[in-house]
């Protein structure tokens, strides 16, 4: 192996310890919502930090590898790594937001039964694992099948957002409380967007076609 497969084996190695580290804060946000766990929302901002430690070494290491004049297929490895790297640290901010309106949401009755959420959450974390795995595999196949699962979060999200519309209008006490779960739903909806990213990245590194914003981000 020379030197430089070992740094870009570890530059792999610390893209999936972070992507491992956001997946974990997003299902711990959307359980201390769920269990009003205001001990497992506190840990997931304390992660956060981890998450931005973890950037900050995967873009100096990019960075590394870049000073040496990589070849063309190295070089689109290094940028989609960082592009990459960025959308998890993104991921692990919006699991923050929710951690956060899980304590507020966690003061007051319970709205409604929390259904529509951990749904969400489940299909987005789908996503971004299937998009990881992709990565790995060298399967641009795979990471393709990710991008029209973003439409199925996107009607969930709206579906909720109607719905919370409804209580607002219909019981204005409720108000407060809605507007923290519309923020959640919302992060939601980004996390999937983050791994609807990362997956288009993952087509562009194996395939070397740019599928954003071209209409052609489908299975086929």
């Amino acid at each position: 192996m020379l030197p430089h497969d070992h740094e870009f084996a570890a530059l792999k190695e610390k893209l999936l310890t972070m992507s491992s580290l956001a997946a974990s804060s997003v299902s711990n946000a959307v359980k201390a919502l769920v269990e009003r766990n205001d001990d497992l929302a506190r840990q997931v901002e304390q992660a956060d930090d981890q998450l931005d430690a973890l950037e900050v070494e995967l873009d100096e290491l990019a960075i590394v590898l870049l000073s040496r004049g990589p070849v063309a297929t190295d070089l689109r490895m290094i940028s989609v790594a960082m592009k990459i790297t960025h959308n998890l640290e993104r991921v692990g901010d919006e699991a923050t937001t929710i951690a956060r309106r899980a304590v507020d949401l966690n003061k007051e009755p319970q709205l409604k039964p929390y259904v529509d959420i951990p749904r969400m959450a489940t299909m987005a974390l789908e996503m971004l694992n299937d998009g990881l795995e992709a990565f790995v595999s060298r399967d641009s196949a795979r990471a393709r099948a990710v991008l029209p699962r973003d439409k199925d979060v996107d009607a969930l999200h709206k579906q909720l957002q109607r719905e919370l519309i409804t209580f607002m209008l219909e019981q204005p006490n409720t108000i407060t409380r809605c507007l923290h779960l519309m923020q959640v739903s919302k992060r939601l909806e980004r996390i999937a967007d983050h791994a609807t990213n990362i997956a288009e990245e993952v087509v562009f590194l194996h395939e070397g076609r740019d599928i954003r914003h071209t209409g052609k981000n489908s299975a086929a």
